[in-house]
């Protein structure tokens, strides 16, 4: 037993020195929660996590979220110890190690694996991007309703595919940011048994103690959300440490949360405490000395005793190896016993589409009055999901605006068994409802994302603002999370400027990474569906209408499938060679085909090009590009309800935009668009002034 605690004891202080080693080679990072949360992570690993290093992508794991990722180093000393593999294709050799103690050496450098912040599909083993706090454990939520999906909708008795549990390490800044505490209140709702926070209760911030700004009682506000809450008043203590994660696998009814408590520092030279609050390297002095405390060389770097990997391989490798070896046997006769819902848990793995996805989209007939693309959207999306078990997804309590209900007995709602009497729900649900908590809705999304399902959020395009992290990170991780924004534009009218968004559409497709779709009608809804859905690397916003637009006549229009191009000639001159380009996204492309015709019969040659996603139109050709927004014709407007910022790119320094450059009105609809210029008429005006105005430079 000695032996083994001596053990125990040199693997941490192994952990602690090379983080300490890590930060300060790059003269950069946070080294003091490494070495004081170096015990907490390590028992979690060695003694309950079911993960194999050999396989860090196999479905049944359980997840470890490092939501402080400013503690990076700790994470990356973990992965390199316990011989985590590659599996990424971002590596050149798969068959390497995730993190070698050269990647350490070059922590926070430029290509290294051990990046500032922990991020996702970069370095094997890391389940999330972290760094912006509270993004963890909201992500983490996420990982834990999927399991539980996961588990109701594919397990068989005898046959339990999926029972992993999903773990975060959090801060006292996670505990601070209001996106945990919308995600905590979430799950004690759900009942997500499945789901340990461990909150690493040291007392320290930025700008020194906590006690300037948190003096709250944590425990008490999580055991109001319904948690289950354990405590540890030493984190050097592996006894208390293991009992506080057995009672969270005792615990079925609720989450835990297991707080523990840290020092910031070695008990040892007062500096530290500083030196870690802003985040910087501890020095050569103070370095010496806590290896000194941890009987540690103090004159070797990056130094790992013998037998301290093999003693990770012997635990946490042994029974990963051991489990993992199991899940494969059992799903092996899974696969016998039901063909079809292993193909599907397959498919799902591999971010395929099932074979007649597409089967049964709907066609919409021409029709002046329209619907709203929001409508639209919805018929789709039902049409979808009917033929694609793992699309699911909710709103932020506005399903039915958002028209993102999956209608039908086979879906449900997406409950705790039994929580309510009130509810008829269980986990096989595929309609989640996530309140008023949209920052947290977009990055449960994305855990969801991450374990392999395909889901979807939904709200008003104005509440983006709430959302900008989450939104960011799901870019960053390149993961197909499917993001609906209605009530577009200052169409919305009554609700006024509070409502109308202005700046957002320009704000989301300033973001690297993002898909964009605004579309013009219910068939343009349709294709940019079809193109969401086949999209595997990158998130994407389907931008939609509250109220109703023509849905346009195709056999004298363009055919809707030219969205796949992200713009497309929708209406042109007979001679293929027009005086004036006018440009749209969404409601607004009706009213340039109301002025093309207009300007048809007055005998000047128009072209509407529809522009549903700047992004995707980016991506084509230059010639393609070329042929649609044609480099000769300078007379262009731009018409596009919302801020004109960044439409400057196709209409040039000369080009007409028409937009808006205010908050809105609170109005009728009809009587908005009157008041900032969205009729046709204005759209002829534009188009006249630009086709006079370039002539004149020419003759000039």
């Amino acid at each position: 037993m000695i032996e083994q605690i001596e053990c125990d004891q040199v693997c941490i202080n192994t952990l602690r020195s090379l983080s300490m080693d890590a930060v300060e080679k790059a003269h950069s990072g946070h080294p003091g929660t490494p070495m004081g949360s170096a015990p907490t992570v390590y028992c979690l690993w060695q003694r309950f996590l079911r993960y194999d290093p050999d396989d860090p992508k196999w479905p049944n794991r359980d997840r470890f979220i490092l939501s402080a990722g400013h503690a990076s180093a700790l994470l990356y000393s973990l992965l390199y110890l316990s011989g985590v593999k590659a599996a990424s294709p971002s590596y050149e050799n798969p068959d390497r190690l995730a993190v070698t103690l050269d990647d350490l050496k070059t922590f926070r450098q430029a290509g290294s694996r051990c990046t500032g912040h922990p991020e996702y599909g970069w370095t094997s083993g890391v389940e999330t991007t972290t760094g912006p706090l509270g993004q963890g454990v909201a992500v983490s939520v996420g990982m834990a309703m999927a399991e539980r999906w996961l588990a109701a909708t594919y397990n068989r008795p005898d046959l339990k595919l999926f029972d992993h549990n999903v773990y975060a390490l959090c801060s006292d800044g996670d505990m601070m940011e209001g996106i945990s505490s919308e995600a905590a209140s979430l799950a004690g709702h759900l009942e997500l048994a499945n789901l340990c926070w461990i909150y690493d209760d040291n007392h320290i911030t930025i700008e020194g103690s906590t006690d300037l700004t948190f003096t709250e009682d944590v425990a008490a506000r999580f055991a109001s959300y319904r948690w289950n809450v354990a405590r540890v008043s030493d984190a050097n203590d592996l006894g208390q440490l293991t009992q506080a994660y057995e009672t969270f696998l005792d615990t079925h009814d609720r989450p835990t949360l297991i707080i523990v408590r840290s020092h910031i520092g070695y008990g040892a030279p007062h500096k530290q405490d500083t030196r870690e609050a802003h985040g910087e390297p501890l020095g050569p002095e103070e370095v010496r000395l806590a290896k000194e405390f941890y009987d540690c060389d103090p004159d070797q770097q990056f130094q790992v005793p013998d037998g301290v990997r093999e003693h990770f391989k012997a635990q946490i490798g042994k029974r990963g190896e051991t489990a993992h070896a199991a899940w494969k046997k059992l799903f092996a006769d899974y696969a016998a016993q039901y063909p079809d819902l292993a193909a599907q848990i397959s498919c799902m793995q591999q971010r395929g589409l099932p074979r007649g996805w597409d089967d049964a989209l709907p066609s919409f007939p021409a029709d002046t009055k329209g619907l709203a693309t929001r409508e639209s959207s919805g018929k789709v999306l039902n049409a979808i999901a009917a033929r694609m078990p793992w699309l699911l997804g909710g709103a932020a309590d506005l399903a039915p605006s958002t028209k993102t209900e999956l209608k039908g007995a086979l879906y449900g709602d997406f409950q705790a068994p039994g929580q309510h009497e009130n509810l008829n729900g269980n986990y096989r649900g595929r309609n989640f409802h996530f309140g008023l908590r949209e920052h947290a809705m977009c990055a449960v999304v994305s855990g969801m994302s991450l374990s392999g399902l395909r889901p979807y959020a939904a709200s008003f395009l104005i509440f983006t603002d709430y959302c900008r992290a989450a939104l960011r990170l799901s870019a960053m991780m390149e993961i197909p999370v499917i993001f609906i924004w209605t009530h577009d534009s200052i169409s919305l009218g009554e609700d006024g400027p509070t409502h109308q968004p202005i700046a957002q559409l320009a704000s989301l497709r300033a973001s690297p990474g993002m898909i964009v779709m605004r579309p013009a009608d219910a068939n343009e809804v349709v294709e940019a569906w079809r193109l969401i859905m086949q999209l595997t690397d990158r998130p994407a916003c389907l931008i939609l209408t509250r109220q109703a637009v023509p849905t346009l006549d195709r056999a004298r229009y363009a055919p809707a499938s030219g969205l796949s191009r992200g713009a497309y000639i929708l209406a042109d001159a007979e001679n293929h060679n027009p005086d004036v380009l006018l440009l749209a996204t969404g409601s607004e492309v009706s009213l340039c085909i109301a002025a093309y015709e207009q300007l048809k019969l007055e005998g000047i040659k128009a072209r509407v090009v529809s522009m549903p996603s700047w992004e995707v139109f980016e991506n084509q050709s230059q010639e393609y590009r070329d042929n649609v927004l044609p480099p000769g014709i300078l007379a262009r407007v731009a018409v596009e309800a919302a801020s004109p910022f960044g439409w400057e790119r196709y209409t040039g320094s000369g080009g007409r935009i028409l937009g808006v450059n205010s908050f809105g009105l609170s109005a009728p609809a009809k009587i908005v668009a009157q008041c900032f210029g969205f009729e046709p008429s204005h759209v002829i005006a534009a188009a006249r002034e630009q086709i006079q105005r370039h002539a004149s430079a020419v003759s000039n």
